[in-house]
């Protein structure tokens, strides 16, 4: 493994595997993951990158779903569907495991996740700042199928621009209120991810279930919220 602070250029950094994901080989049902790691380069210092994973029951490998900007701007789409390893490091940097659904209940969401996917109105469009950037894209899903109870982190930066120039929406948790000004400034209310205030793309606010501030650049500092790991 090459540690990120030996990692010299993004062509000899890390994609292994963290074993955060089960094996499909020994896991027959069905999974769906929502991770997030720091970005490649200074970027990481502000801001993750997140997708999405889905092993239907029985499958033998994960179909892993994002949004990446460099396709864009080499003239494809953004939209990147590969399979294998859900849990790889993100160019040397570990993922974190911000959401995972396991059994009948991600059965009856996967279809729902496939359907959030195929309707994400960006697919064909990327912007690092304000948005839609790959996490506008995880939050999009997130909103349309609020059952995997997913809080994206305030590092998600693109996760308050909300589709289709639209002010008023939900947070990407699925439940509460969000008003967003195009990505650039708003405030969002919910008992999942408590209140957020969103300046010029930096997020930071307070959390009451569990305790915590979060802060730009830095993330949550107080107990965990508890997504990670959710088994059903």
């Amino acid at each position: 493994m090459v540690a990120a602070s030996e990692t010299k250029h993004w062509s000899n950094a890390s994609h292994s595997a963290t074993g955060q994901a089960p094996d499909p080989a020994t896991t027959p049902q069905a999974v769906i993951q929502v991770y997030g790691a720091r970005t490649w380069g200074w970027r990481g210092v502000f801001a993750v990158h997140t997708w999405l994973a889905i092993k239907p029951k029985d499958a033998k490998f994960y179909s892993r779903f994002e949004v990446i900007g460099w396709r864009f701007y080499h003239g494809s789409s953004p939209m990147r569907v590969s399979h294998g390893n859900p849990d790889n490091e993100w160019f040397s940097s570990r993922p974190e495991l911000l959401g995972d659904v396991r059994g009948e209940v991600a059965g009856r969401l996967i279809p729902k996740v496939l359907e959030a996917i195929k309707n994400y109105p960006h697919a064909d469009f990327y912007r690092t700042w304000p948005g839609p950037n790959s996490n506008t894209f995880t939050a999009f899903v997130t909103r349309s199928v609020p059952e995997l109870g997913v809080e994206l982190p305030v590092t998600a930066v693109g996760k308050d621009y909300l589709p289709d120039n639209a002010v008023f929406g939900r947070p990407p948790s699925g439940e509460g209120l969000q008003v967003s000004l195009g990505g650039l400034a708003g405030i969002l209310i919910s008992a999942e991810e408590g209140i957020e205030f969103n300046i010029l793309g930096a997020a930071f606010g307070i959390d009451v279930n569990p305790p915590a501030i979060k802060l730009p650049g830095i993330g949550r500092i107080g107990w965990s919220n508890g997504n990670e790991g959710k088994l059903y």
